[in-house]
């Protein structure tokens, strides 16, 4: 094992006692955590040029210990956390759209956005409908996505004479779905709150036979103590 100095080296970006670890092997390696966050030790080590797994989990059990010797250590944790927050980010969506969905057997026919004041003058609810779909199938968090979107919906024969949609670019997709990405987010919100509000209500009234069964049982205990006082 290499042997390891005191201290780390500042905004140099190499840990001393690696010294087979340059300011590239660094980068990649703080990237990495940013990409994948710090605890997909699998993937950072992917991403690592040159060095075995279990180099890099070595080095970044020694980064993660002494990082806050590093000068610039603000500037790398803004940038990992930074990157985390993204990644929490789409497990959000991710899990919203799952629950979107599953709630339609044909969600290509039957998925409703509840627009409220936001539905817009611009897309029609069977466009957005289209995009909701097809982004959740395809996988919303896939590179290059939207090119693909904007593909499918050129391709889509129910939009032939749509010139309107046909014409959108990537980035205005993107936008669009974004948009309804927040309505479906404070839809699953509301039902949510609605659900538990109804539970806590069903968890504190008493049901009606257990009311009936308690009433039953004072009213037999009255009658054994009226029969004790008789006797």
């Amino acid at each position: 094992m290499q042997k390891r100095s005191t201290c780390l080296q500042d905004t140099a970006a190499v840990i001393n006692g690696f010294t087979n670890w340059n300011k590239r092997d660094f980068n990649q390696f703080i990237k990495a955590n940013e990409k994948y966050g710090r605890d997909d030790i699998d993937d950072i080590a992917r991403e690592v040029e040159g060095k075995s797994p279990e180099e890099v989990i070595e080095y970044s059990a020694v980064f993660w210990e002494r990082c806050n010797e590093l000068q610039d250590i603000e500037r790398i944790m803004a940038q990992i956390e930074r990157g985390e927050a993204r990644i929490q980010r789409r497990i959000s969506i991710k899990k919203a759209l799952d629950v979107k969905i599953a709630r339609y057997k044909a969600p290509f026919h039957q998925l409703r956005i509840q627009y409220g004041t936001n539905k817009g003058k611009n897309y029609t609810e069977e466009e957005d409908r289209f995009l909701i779909c097809m982004l959740h199938k395809m996988g919303f968090d896939k590179e290059n996505v939207y090119e693909e979107l904007r593909q499918c919906v050129r391709n889509a024969p129910q939009f032939r004479f749509d010139w309107f949609i046909k014409s959108r670019t990537a980035m205005e997709l993107q936008r669009r779905c974004n948009t309804l990405i927040s309505l479906i987010e404070k839809e699953n919100m509301e039902i949510e709150e609605k659900e538990k509000a109804e539970k806590k209500k069903r968890g504190t009234k008493t049901p009606v036979s257990q009311k009936r069964k308690a009433e039953a049982a004072i009213e037999n205990s009255g009658k054994k103590d009226a029969k004790k006082a008789k006797t």
